[in-house]
């Protein structure tokens, strides 16, 4: 994976930040999204994050997209 892929969510997983179900549990299964940023460094220290891929989902009537922090092996390239 890299940045600028597409990818689905393919494991369930419960957001609580999700703009169209604030402090509510969604699941976020099935999403498709774009991989922004792969977190590896910060200030040009090596890091460990547990969610380390960043993915970006448009959502109709948003200002702006969704963004959330997801593992690697919660996500399948499309």
């Amino acid at each position: 994976m890299k940045a600028g892929d597409r990818v689905r969510v393919s494991a369930p997983v419960v957001l609580y930040h999700h703009p169209q179900h604030r402090n509510e549990p969604h699941n976020a299964e099935g999403m498709e999204g774009i991989i922004k940023q792969i977190l590896t460094d910060w200030q040009g220290r090596p890091i460990s994050p547990n969610f380390p891929v960043v993915v970006e989902f448009p959502l109709e009537g948003a200002k702006r997209p969704f963004k959330a922090h997801l593992a690697s092996t919660e996500l399948e390239v499309i």
